[in-house]
């Protein structure tokens, strides 16, 4: 059974940091492309980062523009963890944040959801 678990969320305020962690089990993680999600209250759900599977030359990043240079994504695969560290926090930031796992495999979608973890940034 595959269990994504999110933790690390809280409240902090603007221009501070906090550190998402995602806890996967039950698959094979480096196979599996690892995303950060978030949810504002009536918004929806976007994509923030995104770090690829595992090949022979490493893996990549991604993010959306609005935390280039504040966020970063990370994988520990002896860990089966992904880290999402985020400075320079902003009210726009506020959300429950979410991990994915997803690959294609033999023309077959696979993909994850974890429960989600809530971020408040206020003063």
């Amino acid at each position: 059974q595959v269990q994504l678990v999110e933790s690390g969320g809280g409240l902090v305020q603007p221009g501070g940091s906090l550190r998402l962690s995602c806890a996967a089990s039950g698959l094979s993680f480096s196979s599996y492309a690892i995303s950060w999600y978030r949810q504002a209250p009536g918004k929806e759900r976007e994509l923030v980062a995104r770090v690829t599977s595992v090949t022979s030359t490493g893996s990549s990043t991604n993010y959306v523009d609005s935390v280039k240079g504040r966020f970063t994504i990370s994988r520990d695969n002896a860990k089966n963890m992904v880290y999402l560290q985020m400075n320079s926090l902003k009210p726009e930031d506020t959300a429950v944040y979410y991990c994915k796992a997803d690959r294609t495999y033999w023309g077959t979608d696979y993909y994850y959801w974890g429960q989600g973890t809530h971020v408040t940034v206020s003063s």
